[in-house]
C-alpha cells in the first residue's frame, strides 16, 4: 500500500489537487485516513477545516477505514417505496452489524447513499460500485456470497 503522503504529492501542483490526491487515497486505501487530511492541509495551504470540508462534502469520499466491501443503498424515494427498508434489515442481520458501521474482520461496511442511477430496478445496492438491482430480503445471503 503507498504512503499516503506520495499519493497526495503527486497533485500538489495541479489546480484543485486536493480532490484529485482524496479520490486516488480512496482507490487505494478505500477510504482517506485521517492523518492524509491534515497532511493535505499543510501541501494545499489551508486550514485544517478546508480540507475536511472537501473530505466530506462528497458522499463518494470517507474519512476513516471502511471495510473491503462497500455495500451503499440507495435510500431516495423510489428505492424507499420498493422496500429498501427490508433490504437494509436483511443486510444489517446478515452481517451482524447496523448502516454506517463496519464487520469487526474489516470486510464490509454498510452505508446509504442517493440515487445511483439505476431507478428502473428498485431498490438497488451497490457494492464496491457495482450495482444490484431488484433486490430483496431473500437475495442478500447469494449477492454476499459473491464476496467470500
Amino acid at each position: 500500500m503507498a504512503d499516503y503522503k506520495a499519493i497526495i504529492d503527486r497533485y500538489k501542483e495541479l489546480p484543485g489537487g486536493i480532490i484529485e490526491a482524496y479520490h486516488a487515497l480512496q482507490r487505494e486505501y478505500n477510504y482517506i485516513p485521517e492523518d492524509a487530511v491534515d497532511y493535505a492541509a499543510r501541501v494545499f495551504d489551508m486550514s485544517k477545516a478546508q480540507a475536511y470540508g472537501v473530505a466530506t462534502f462528497y458522499s463518494y469520499l470517507k474519512i476513516g477505514e471502511r471495510g473491503q466491501y462497500i455495500i451503499r443503498i440507495c435510500e431516495s424515494a423510489p428505492c424507499h417505496v420498493a422496500g429498501a427498508h427490508e433490504v437494509v434489515r436483511a443486510l444489517e442481520k446478515e452481517l451482524g452489524i447496523k448502516m454506517g458501521e463496519t464487520t469487526p474482520d474489516g470486510k464490509f461496511t454498510l452505508e446509504f447513499t442517493e440515487c445511483v442511477g439505476q431507478c428502473q430496478a428498485t431498490p438497488v445496492i451497490t457494492i464496491n460500485s457495482k450495482p444490484y438491482g431488484d433486490m430483496t430480503a431473500e437475495k442478500i445471503a447469494a449477492v454476499l456470497a459473491e464476496c467470500q
